[in-house]
This record gives structure tokens, C-alpha cells and sequence, in this order.
């Protein structure tokens, strides 16, 4: 039987798992948006498209650089968790 302190850890480890393969798209989105705002201020283009085309962009190549890594985190709780599936049952 699964008990209450397994049941936390999974989901610790769990949302440790999100925040640690979703910080390099949210880093390079927040660095790409904070130049953009800047050069939007030292120009005065306001123009709100402008800042969408580069964080996408920077968002996509982020995700193929980093596509491997992630995955591999990914895989690797997914197997911890079916590895230790029996213990849940007893």
C-alpha cells in the first residue's frame, strides 16, 4: 500500500521534474522579452507583434537545442516510477 509520505515525494519530485525542463524555455523567453523591451523603449516601436515573433523563435530553438535533456529527465522519473510500481501495491 501506498502511503501518504511516498505520495508527497512523487509529487515533489514530480514538480521538480517540471520547473527543472521548463526553466530553459522560460529563462531564454524572459531574457529575449526583457531586449525586445528594451530596444522598444530606446526606439519608441510600440508595436505588440514585436515582441511575440522573437520569443517564439527563441522559444523553438530553445526546445530543439535542449529536446534531448528534457526528454532524458523525462524518461528517466517515467522509469524510476514504473521501477518502483510494485512497492506501491504491497
Amino acid at each position: 500500500m501506498i502511503t501518504e509520505q511516498q505520495v508527497v515525494d512523487i509529487a515533489r519530485e514530480a514538480v521538480y521534474n517540471i520547473i527543472i525542463c521548463g526553466a530553459p524555455c522560460l529563462l531564454v523567453s524572459l531574457v529575449v522579452g526583457l531586449a525586445v523591451s528594451i530596444f522598444q523603449t530606446v526606439t519608441s516601436i510600440q508595436e505588440q507583434t514585436l515582441t511575440f515573433v522573437p520569443k517564439i523563435l527563441a522559444v523553438f530553438l530553445t526546445l530543439i537545442l535542449c529536446y534531448s535533456w528534457i526528454m532524458n529527465n523525462v524518461v528517466t522519473f517515467f522509469q524510476t516510477l514504473c521501477s518502483d510500481f510494485s512497492l506501491y501495491l504491497k
